[in-house]
């Protein structure tokens, strides 16, 4: 990685970054851009594809179930898909696996297009997340290795910040959708499908930038000295395990990264499917039947773009206190703003003024965290395991996540599924409450982290 000059410490980052920097920055933050906004098509375009496909309504308990099994399948897809392009990422290179990714994730995106029952949709998200999966490890350790250390912060915070446009991109895409939807340019239950047709576009992206995308040079200071991982993709999780050090923050960087990943995909990750009960109720005292289900979509699109602007923010505010304050600060202060926010939104939300202002709130707590994420666990491990760590901990929380959402279905469904009769709100509120507990696992081990706050990269 390159060093940064001490005289050089008191001028914006930016102006630190040359040319070749800054094209790194653009290619690995457009990778996980166009991540992200397969991430948000999914999430929106989840409950009307299950819908077309199962023949059920949208408020039917067994089809929310059903879809929180699909986030689950997807999840372990991701996860599976990070572990192993991670220690791809160390033994082959960032920049030749980055590619790989990006074509598998949009590929199988466009392939759920053609879905014509629940197990396609299912098999085709299982696929997209094994690509999915590898993109934030390996865009984070070609970012941290190289930009110059007074940038390293901020152009890693800059890369979550960013994510918010594919987030917002994906909104945007499915009130176009639902437009073209209304007037019957698109059949009626049918617009899921363009949606993840959108999602296939990433592919035209490696034409322009697989030639110019270069290694860093500590990796290829490693490969010139053998200093590689060696053997099997299993060869970097066994050396990562086998030095004390590394074990150490492998653990707590996992238990770290879980706790957000939990947060976001099984909790926040439903906040629609529960707007769509709310909003509907909402709606159904005040509009003709047939106004009903646009005023629906249009609410939560509205609530969406909220959330994302909220996200950018809260993103921005963590990279200013983790640079300023120390990377365990800012985490306290997110996990402890994720878990009062998030409860309280499931807790309150019963209108769509309602959602307007508290889903900005939710999303500036929840994914502040995914900031931090992206500067502190490339900063736990050397460049010869930094992408396998780094997606190490990132991707073992999609497995904790998947299990969060098998839970969450199991609370819905079962736990709390009779509460339905009363109000069909009640089963997604009382799961999604419950599960607000995982942010105090978060809190409970930043006492045992270290602090990377104003030091170099580990290279040994």
């Amino acid at each position: 990685m390159s060093q940064t000059n001490p005289s050089l410490q008191s001028q914006p980052w930016w102006k630190l970054l040359n040319g070749y920097h800054w094209f790194v920055l653009i290619v690995a933050s457009a990778a996980w851009f166009f991540d992200c906004l397969d991430q948000r098509l999914f999430s929106l375009a989840r409950v009307p594809a299950l819908s077309s496909l199962m023949k059920l309504p949208p408020t039917d308990p067994g089809l929310q179930g059903f879809s929180k099994e699909v986030t689950a399948w997807f999840l372990i897809g991701w996860g599976i898909g990070g572990m192993i392009f991670g220690s791809l990422g160390d033994k082959y290179g960032r920049a030749k696996m980055l590619t790989v990714t990006i074509l598998i994730y949009s590929a199988c995106t466009g392939f759920s297009f053609f879905s014509k029952t629940a197990l396609d949709f299912t098999i085709f998200r299982f696929l997209t997340g094994l690509g999915v999966g590898g993109v934030f490890g390996l865009a984070v350790a070609l970012i941290a290795e190289t930009v110059p250390s007074g940038a390293r912060v901020q152009s890693l915070g800059l890369l979550q910040i960013l994510s918010t446009v594919g987030n917002l991109t994906a909104g945007f895409a499915k009130k176009g959708i639902d437009a073209l939807e209304a007037n019957q340019t698109i059949a009626a239950g049918e617009g899921w499908r363009w949606m993840f047709l959108i999602g296939a576009f990433p592919a035209v992206m490696i034409l322009f930038t697989r030639k110019s995308l270069k290694e860093p040079e500590s990796w290829l200071r490693l490969k010139e000295q053998g200093l590689l991982p060696q053997g099997n993709i299993f060869a970097p999780y066994a050396t990562l395990l086998a030095n004390p050090r590394w074990r150490r923050n492998l653990i707590i960087g996992s238990l770290i990264a879980s706790t957000g990943v939990v947060g976001l995909w099984a909790i926040g990750e439903f906040a629609v499917d529960l707007q769509k009960v709310v909003f509907k109720a909402h709606f159904d005292k005040i509009l003709a039947p047939d106004l009903v289900k646009n005023a629906v979509n249009d609410a939560i699109s509205n609530a969406y773009l909220l959330n994302m602007l909220g996200a950018a923010v809260g993103m921005m505010i963590f990279t200013k206190v983790a640079a300023g304050l120390g990377r365990r600060v800012a985490f306290l202060i997110g996990f402890t703003a994720a878990l009062i926010i998030t409860f309280l939104v499931y807790w309150k939300m019963s209108s769509p003024n309602d959602a307007y202002w508290m889903m900005p709130l939710m999303g500036m707590a929840q994914l502040s965290l995914f900031a931090g994420f992206a500067i502190y666990l490339p900063e736990l491990f050397p460049s010869k395991l930094r992408s396998t760590g780094t997606s190490f901990c990132y991707n073992l929380g999609r497995f904790a996540a998947a299990a969060g959402s098998f839970s969450s279905a199991l609370l819905t469904k079962g736990v709390f599924g009779s509460y339905a009769a009363t109000d069909a709100s009640l089963p997604l509120r009382y799961s999604a409450m419950t599960m607000c507990a995982i942010f105090i696992v978060g809190i409970l081990v930043l006492p045992f982290a270290p602090e990377t706050k104003g030091q170099p990269l580990p290279e040994d």
